[in-house]
């Protein structure tokens, strides 16, 4: 229930008390801060990968693919290259991700299995970009060398 005194305190909060609401904020985020607990953990030797299960609490909205990543890796003592966060879906209602990854033992093997974007989601935007703007300037020279092949001498009439 709330009484008009409560408003009225609410309304006059003095500016010295901020620095101690800000200080009770922060050790309300540090309550929250990220639980990593692993459910599964199997070893798939036919695709020569780990495949792992977790629940993440507290993460939902606030970790990327990967920080996750880096997460696991750092959990299990593995290359962060190596790591793929397959899947990280949350429920409605809690701060949780049940998450999904496949950690590889050889780059290879990553390669040969795993569709492009799945790799590509595992870099950061500017790495990305980076080198798909590489492949793009490779195909391009490729391109404009084959066109030039293509027109040099001609046939004469």
């Amino acid at each position: 229930m709330l009484l008009v005194a409560d408003i009225i305190f609410y309304e006059y909060i003095p500016s010295y008390h901020c620095k101690y609401l800000y200080e009770f904020g922060e050790n309300i985020c540090k309550q929250l801060a990220l639980e990593l607990t692993t459910l599964e953990d199997r070893n798939n030797p036919l695709l020569n990968r780990r495949e792992v299960r977790a629940i993440m609490r507290n993460a939902a909205g606030s970790l990327t693919r990967i920080d996750a990543a880096q997460q696991i890796a750092e959990k299990l003592n593995v290359d962060k290259n190596k790591v793929i966060a397959i899947s990280m879906t949350g429920q409605r209602g809690t701060m949780d991700l049940q998450s999904t990854f496949y950690i590889y033992n050889n780059e290879d093997d990553m390669k040969k299995q795993l569709p492009r974007y799945r790799m590509l989601r595992g870099i950061s935007k500017a790495d990305r970009k980076k080198l798909l703007d590489e492949e793009k300037a490779e195909k391009l020279k490729a391109k404009q060398a084959a066109a030039a092949s293509k027109s040099g001498p001609g046939r004469r009439r």
